[in-house]
């Protein structure tokens, strides 16, 4: 076997060793940290846990001045456990490389990392171990990630009865003109929904179902943009683009999802309006959720002017 293959099955600390620059580095390694998560893009994936394996070397920068035993003056190992735990709470991932990169670039925060080796493997999807292992370097590809603030948008669920009302377009002109972001949410159209009698595929035709209606209340104003994925939220509510929640992507990825069913659709926006840190919930034609984390309004379908 040739050195390069040899060193491509090596664990993480060797492959640092090799490919080492010049100038002595330290190095801390994490070995065979096992996981159970919910992880993968394939649907037999989605509803059960699998073992994850981790298996990471971050070089470091020694340090100068005497360590004097002080454990804050090192980069400690709960450092890098404490990145995959961050990463893997955040949200619900379909691909190894995405985890992997979020946690290198989370690692290379730290002030003393120079380069970060991360091997993640699934245990439990065939023989062996599946997985992937990516290198990231500081000096060459990091960049410091700014913590932007996200926007606290205005959001506003409309009834059925308020999607077909007269007075549509006129509420998405005075909504338009406060100057916020807006994001629409809606629930099913009132029409019949096949029924599984499975929890999970019930869920999926629910949430395909507040899809379906979404569209409709875009062909209705085309200012209206259906969206489905936080990264497009975030680029319309900077960009001032009135969006329509599709609600599958995020739902479905959610670590800590909502308690509410796709059928109890103002429960569906009120737990989408906390997760976004919406300034307020405006329900058009529907009853208002209890318990509520943002602050809410009942505006009724006759009423002309908010």
């Amino acid at each position: 076997m040739s050195s390069e293959i040899r060193l491509a099955f090596a664990h993480p600390s060797e492959r640092s060793e090799a490919t080492a620059t010049r100038g002595p580095l330290d190095r801390i390694s994490l070995r065979d940290h096992i996981v159970e998560v919910e992880i993968g893009a394939f649907q037999a994936e989605r509803g059960t846990t699998q073992r994850i394996c981790f298996n990471i070397v971050v070089e470091v920068r020694p340090l100068t001045d005497p360590i004097d035993d002080d454990v804050d003056r090192i980069l400690s190992y709960d450092r890098v456990t404490e990145a995959i735990a961050f990463e893997l709470s955040a949200e619900r991932l379909n691909l190894l490389e995405t985890l992997a990169d979020r946690i290198a670039e989370r690692i290379l925060l730290e002030p003393q990392a120079v380069r970060a080796f991360v091997r993640i493997e699934k245990l439990d999807r065939g023989p062996g171990a599946l997985g992937v292992e990516i290198v990231r370097g500081k000096d060459a590809t990091h960049h410091e990630l700014v913590e932007e603030e996200r926007p606290h948008p205005r959001l506003a669920f409309l009834s059925n009865e308020a999607i077909a009302s007269d007075n549509l377009t006129g509420w998405i002109d005075q909504l338009e003109n406060r100057k916020r972001p807006l994001i629409l949410c809606v629930g099913a159209a009132d029409m019949a929904v096949s029924q599984t009698g499975h929890a999970m595929t019930q869920r999926r035709i629910d949430l395909l179902a507040i899809e379906q209606n979404a569209w409709v209340l875009a062909a209705r104003d085309l200012r209206c943009v259906v969206v489905s994925t936080r990264t497009e939220l975030d680029w319309a509510m900077k960009n001032g683009q009135i969006c329509v929640w599709a609600p599958s992507k995020i739902v479905l990825d959610a670590v800590d999802g909502p308690s509410a069913a796709p059928s109890d659709a103002v429960a569906l926006a009120a737990w989408f309006a906390a997760t976004f840190e919406a300034s307020e919930l405006m329900v058009f034609g529907g009853a208002l959720p209890d318990s509520p984390q943002t602050p809410l309004r009942a505006v009724p379908v006759d009423q002309a002017t908010l």
